[in-house]
């Protein structure tokens, strides 16, 4: 096994995250790419893990913490880390220390471009991203916003332990109809996927429905809601984790056009 940078061969694989043969990730549209295209240039760093046979199972993905939505500086951010656990298409390559190397990765490149330290969020539910798992790599947990904990291991000694931006305030109500809010800022397939299904569900209720898109990319954007991605009907938001199915969010919205007078 070994650990190379992302290269223009793979590049598609890595849009879809290693989820090639799924016919639902592509569903998520083409957001990846465009992200993709405009943070290439901002310092975000790709690797992905090659097992002995050449296949592609694991990928991390990691950008200066100035360039993602919190409060930091002289630090990387881990945006996801992922060894491909399925069955169907690639198959299971967990189990192998894909990620423990992945991870070894990102640190020592982080390190050896001046970084003085490397973040990541994790989840306290014991699925995808798990805090637990960073914390046996010697992670140290910060805060907590929910199931999502901010997690740090500082290279130096001065380094300043990052912060959540915290949510300023969500989307309303509007008159006479639904009202959809949809933010979303590319990086992540799953939440790409919530955006078009929550889109593509919208639409089918004609003018009864307002669909309204929040590109959070737009660093303006999100300092106004602090919400990097999200999903809600009528101000309500809809747990997009995993992404709901389109008949689900189909459903939501229903019962809120039923209601309208």
């Amino acid at each position: 096994m070994d650990v190379i940078d992302l290269n223009s061969e793979h590049e598609r694989l890595y849009f879809q995250c290693l989820e090639d043969w799924s016919e639902e990730i592509k569903e998520a549209g083409d957001h990846k790419g465009r992200w993709y295209a405009r943070m290439k240039d901002r310092g975000l760093r790709v690797k992905l893990a090659r097992d002995e046979n050449g296949e592609i199972g694991g990928m991390i993905q990691y950008l200066p913490i100035e360039e993602y939505y919190l409060q930091g500086k002289d630090l990387h951010f881990i945006l996801c880390i992922w060894v491909h656990g399925y069955k169907q298409g690639r198959g299971n390559f967990q189990k192998r220390g894909m990620g423990k190397a992945l991870l070894r990765a990102a640190e020592e490149d982080s390190r050896a471009l001046g970084r003085k330290g490397i973040a990541a969020w994790g989840v306290v539910l014991p699925f995808f991203m798990r805090a637990s798992w960073f914390k046996k790599q010697g992670y140290k947990p910060l805060d907590r916003d929910g199931i999502m904990m901010l997690l740090w291991k500082p290279f130096s000694q001065d380094a300043v332990a990052p912060k959540w931006v915290r949510r300023k305030k969500k989307p309303g109500k509007t008159a006479g109809k639904v009202t959809v809010s949809a933010f979303i800022n590319g990086w992540c397939p799953a939440q790409n996927l919530s955006f078009e299904r929550a889109h593509r569900a919208a639409e089918q209720f004609g003018d009864k429905v307002l669909f309204q898109k929040y590109d959070t990319l737009d660093r303006d954007v999100f300092e106004e809601w602090g919400i990097s991605d999200g999903l809600f009907i009528d101000g309500k938001e809809v747990r997009t984790g995993p992404p709901p199915s389109f008949e689900k969010i189909k459903g939501l919205i229903e019962q809120r056009v039923r209601k309208l007078k």
